[in-house]
């Protein structure tokens, strides 16, 4: 690509050191960036980094609250790593996330009967079900219409929200609880996902996480159905002709990154809120895309980029009530280090030449 005198072109392949010090390089620069953000709002930027650190890994209750955000980040980066490998574009994680917390609660409500460590599993076999299967619809499409996933998976996710909207208003809403808040009874007790540390909010579905990471890593490369889904994604015209189904990869690609979406809509109702919510997720769908991304479509790259984001998270709201800064300005730093994160990733793999 020719830009003025200069030319754009693809590098040769960087090492692994130079793969290891960009992203650093880049947050590093994104934070000196955010500090003239901070200096303008007339606050310190010494304070509040530290206070961004302190919240997130300070005690053990931030370093848990941490974890708590970084988990469904991580599950659903991880279905997206799955789907982006096969050149999938699912955009849908935040209705897959909303479909496998509805299965949970249905779950959690009607077989509370069922002995703990068996409804557990039926709880993650559910879920998992439900966001695989909304994730499979815009897969079977694009496999047999071709149609485009984008649109189907940003459709699919609205439907999910309004149909999330109206199940806690109507057939799910608890009637025991006075003036109509929009939620459903709490599900049986033996649902509940155990807590990993006294008094604080980090349940077992950060174990289920990344459990998740290392079945995804051998799945896609040590398996032939991942290294089918990889050929898909790197070639899909010389996959044909090597003798691989591409439409069943493309499907199956959809089903599973649905299906892990959906495990971290489970992790949401029986790890924490123990009952439906109106916006049960805040945005994990789309943010699942950044930390996919960020992570080199890796799964253990996934979760450090989960857990940067999860600190992200939960710092930027200690540092906001430490110097009273706008919410606005919080976003505003999230924003300029994913900014020079994709900045920093573009310019190792490319290089600028005269032309």
């Amino acid at each position: 690509m020719k830009i003025l005198n200069f030319k754009v072109e693809e590098g040769p392949e960087p090492s692994t050191l130079r793969k290891v010090l960009a992203p650093i390089l880049a947050i590093l620069m994104a934070l000196l960036a955010a500090a003239v953000l901070i200096v303008m709002a007339g606050a310190s930027p010494w304070v509040a980094y530290l206070s961004l650190f302190s919240g997130a890994f300070g005690s053990v209750q931030s370093l848990a609250e941490t974890l708590v955000k970084a988990t469904p980040l991580l599950l659903v980066a991880l279905g997206m790593i799955v789907a982006f490998r096969g050149r999938v574009w699912n955009i849908g994680g935040e209705g897959q996330l909303i479909a496998g917390a509805i299965a949970a609660t249905w779950a959690g409500l009607n077989f509370g009967y069922l002995p703990k460590g068996m409804l557990f599993l039926v709880v993650l076999a559910v879920s998992f079900l439900a966001g695989a299967l909304w994730g499979a619809i815009a897969g079977a499409l694009k496999a047999r219409l071709t149609v485009n996933e984008v649109i189907v998976t940003i459709m699919m996710n609205y439907i999910a929200i309004y149909g999330l909207n109206y199940l806690v208003r109507g057939p799910l809403r608890d009637p025991s609880i006075a003036g109509g808040f929009p939620m459903s009874p709490l599900i049986a007790s033996s649902a509940k996902w155990p807590r990993l540390i006294a008094g604080t909010r980090l349940h077992v579905g950060v174990i289920v996480a990344l459990l998740a990471a290392g079945v995804i890593y051998v799945f896609l490369f040590r398996t032939p159905w991942g290294y089918r889904i990889r050929a898909v994604g790197a070639n899909p015209v010389a996959a044909r002709y090597g003798g691989i189904n591409v439409l069943s990869s493309i499907v199956l690609a959809m089903f599973l990154s649905g299906g892990l979406a959906g495990l971290a809509g489970a992790g949401e109702i029986c790890g924490l809120h123990y009952r439906l919510l109106d916006g049960i997720s805040t945005g994990y769908g789309y943010t699942g895309i950044v930390v996919a991304l960020l992570g080199k479509l890796n799964p253990f790259g996934a979760i450090l980029a989960a857990i940067f984001f999860g600190a992200m998270v939960v710092g930027m709201e200690a540092m906001q009530r430490a110097i009273g800064t706008p919410s606005a300005l919080v976003l505003a730093i999230q924003g300029l280090v994913v900014l020079f994160m994709l900045v920093g990733d573009v310019l190792v793999r490319y290089r600028v030449r005269r032309a």
